[in-house]
């Protein structure tokens, strides 16, 4: 577990997660032209529950989606 401190709305605050998870974090807000900071300003915006948590949701929600069937693919499953 990792604690790093994160800026929100100007304030300083401590968040706690996974190296796994700051990574991916970290690699999510790269792809999308985001600082860390930036990325974890807006999930707080939009969370319910503690922020650790919805950092996490977020993540495996992203993830996700880039499993689903047809990502990358141009929208079709790719057949081998």
């Amino acid at each position: 577990m990792n604690k790093r401190s994160v800026i929100i709305a100007g304030h300083a605050t401590s968040v706690s997660l996974e190296e796994a998870f700051w990574e991916e974090l970290r690699r999510i807000g790269e792809a999308r032209g985001m600082s860390l900071n930036q990325l974890v300003a807006d999930i707080d915006a939009g969370r319910q529950g503690n922020l650790s948590s919805a950092i996490r949701l977020f993540v495996l929600t992203e993830l996700k989606k880039a499993c689903a069937p047809g990502v990358g693919t141009g929208g079709h499953d790719r057949v081998d």
